[in-house]
């Protein structure tokens, strides 16, 4: 009897990314996509009428974020093994990831070889460390110095990167479904936590970091 095929969910909002994660992943005899989705919504609807092995979420969703879609996942399909493919570097999201149960973190520069190599491993129950990633756990747990928005929980993070991006306050609520006083209480949280005290020191800190793509 013939091993089952490693089964593939993409979870991204670009078709033209989830093209090239397909074809790297389609030169392998024991890997397949066989599910895709542009939005968290859809992922969870797919995840409920299908087993995957490995799911590869993006971080910059439409509406629900990747991380937030993690958690869910997490709750939902304890066993399904998740790993995240985003645009942003190691020291932004990956932390916060594992964290929440992911079981790595990949960049989308990361090599054919080494994302197939991710998603064996983590379909056979292990975790894709990257050299990256284990400097800053070093780091961490040496007592390193750490980035201003490390002290930042996901929310927090997220309206940093929107008002940092120039978004207004009742645009912010609108997308991240809040109320515009709790957005307010958000960023006094995040000036007080990181030390500045304008959102035009935010914008800066945030493009010197890589928070904006």
């Amino acid at each position: 009897m013939s091993k089952r095929n490693i089964r593939v969910l993409l979870v991204d909002d670009h078709s033209i990314a989830r093209n090239g994660v397909r074809l790297m992943l389609g030169t392998e005899n024991d890997i397949e996509v066989t599910g895709e989705a542009e939005t968290a919504k859809d992922a969870m609807q797919l995840i409920r009428n299908n087993d995957f092995d490995v799911a590869l979420l993006d971080i910059a969703l439409p509406g629900t974020n990747g991380l937030d879609l993690l958690k869910s996942l997490r709750t939902e399909k304890p066993k399904l093994a998740v790993l995240m493919l985003s645009m942003y570097s190691e020291d932004i999201y990956a932390l916060r990831a594992m964290k929440h149960g992911a079981a790595g973190y990949l960049t989308k520069t990361v090599s054919a070889a080494t994302l197939v190599a991710a998603v064996r491993k983590a379909a056979a129950g292990g975790r894709h460390i990257s050299p990256e990633l284990t400097e800053i756990y070093i780091d961490v747990i040496g007592g390193g110095n750490r980035t201003r928005h490390a002290a930042l929980s996901d929310r927090e993070l997220e309206v940093l990167k929107l008002l940092a991006a120039g978004e207004k306050i009742i645009n912010i609520a609108k997308t991240l479904h809040l109320s515009p006083n709790t957005v307010t209480t958000y960023r006094t949280r995040i000036l007080e936590k990181t030390g500045m005290d304008s959102n035009a020191k935010l914008a800066r800190y945030a493009l010197e970091n890589g928070l904006l793509t």
